[in-house]
């Protein structure tokens, strides 16, 4: 099977421990993308997102900073997995998520690399726009 990657970068009005944990703290991460998810805060403890659309595994979890999992959608070939990888850096008072989706499979790839944008960093952003409006 050919494969790509997806490549992106997002940057929010969020410190890098917010954004982290919006994407880890299930409760967080479906009230911006609007669909549920179960979310384990262990290395090796399973994920399940969009309401069961994407399922994985953490591989490596830095709190802050970084996030590694295994990613499947519910269409893709069955045990068939790529892997993520978030990385957040601070940028003054804002924080950089540098993100790559490896493996991803060729036919797949125009719909994740959208969905990205439109179920993640467009609705992070604007929930934490929302936050940083309600503090003042």
């Amino acid at each position: 099977m050919k494969t790509k990657s997806v490549r992106q970068t997002a940057t929010f009005e969020a410190s890098r421990t917010d954004v982290y944990e919006a994407l880890m703290d299930s409760k967080t991460h479906s009230k911006f993308t609007g669909a549920p998810a179960k979310i384990s805060r262990a290395v090796g403890g399973k994920f399940s997102a969009h309401g069961g659309y994407c399922d994985g595994v953490n591989l490596e979890l830095v709190p802050g900073k970084r996030i590694v999992q295994t990613w499947r959608g519910a269409n893709w070939p069955e045990g068939y997995y790529s892997k993520t990888i978030y990385n957040l850096a601070s940028v003054g008072k804002k924080t950089r998520l540098t993100f790559t989706q490896s493996g991803v499979p060729e036919k797949e790839y125009v719909h994740i690399k959208q969905g990205w944008i439109d179920h993640y960093w467009s609705p992070m952003k604007a929930m934490f726009v929302k936050k940083s409006s309600a503090k003042k």
